[in-house]
């Protein structure tokens, strides 16, 4: 529920099919914004709807539907949505992207609210998932557990900025720069280091 890794989509999946295939990948929920019942304020809703704007105006193809606004109660509130990636993961490691884009899409398209578990019940059916055992892990403890579990993680990489990339190698932590409109950059600078590493 990142606006940011929405506009990322077209570059990042084009990106992870320019990867030498012997590089493991790891995707982790950054979590984003906690647990909250109250609206989201004021102030943070033009915040949100300024960088809608942004990245329409700086990412060609990327667009947003402004009815969300108006059709759904905003809460600034993104756990339950990476919670439902984590329950959707349970049932087979390739449910992560595909609840991922079914998540965006029914934030930015479709206006759909998936800080509302109704929403991710729903979109967990639409994916083809067992809808009863997607609820069960939802609202299990656990799976609030390995969410903070992963949100700790990515703070230990360093990694504070979403949506964000870094390549760990032997020598360490190396932050690979975000570019939303073309992959080639990312995996130069990625081959790069191998590169680096191997001639070391």
């Amino acid at each position: 529920m990142c606006s940011w890794c929405w506009a990322f989509e077209g570059a990042r999946s084009e990106f992870f099919g320019q990867l030498p295939s012997e590089l493991p990948v790891r995707r982790l929920l950054g979590g984003l914004a906690a647990d909250t019942d109250e609206p989201m304020p004021e102030a943070m809703v033009n915040h949100v709807k300024a960088n809608w704007r942004a990245i329409e105006a700086r990412v060609p193809g990327v667009r947003f539907n402004d009815d969300f606004w108006t059709s759904c109660r905003p809460r600034r509130s993104t756990w339950p949505a990476c919670r439902a990636v984590i329950a959707a993961r349970e049932q087979g490691a390739k449910y992560d992207e595909i609840m991922t884009r079914a998540i965006q899409q029914a934030y930015y398209r479709q206006a759909r609210n998936p800080s509302e578990n109704a929403t991710l019940k729903e979109l967990a059916a639409d994916i083809g998932l067992n809808s009863q055992r997607f609820s069960q892990i939802l609202a299990a403890p656990s799976t609030q557990e390995t969410l903070l579990g992963e949100i700790h993680t990515t703070r230990q990489l360093n990694m504070r900025s979403f949506p964000g990339l870094t390549l760990q190698t032997a020598s360490g932590l190396h932050p690979v720069p975000v570019d939303y409109g073309a992959a080639a950059p990312m995996v130069e600078k990625i081959l790069k280091q191998l590169e680096t590493e191997r001639q070391s």
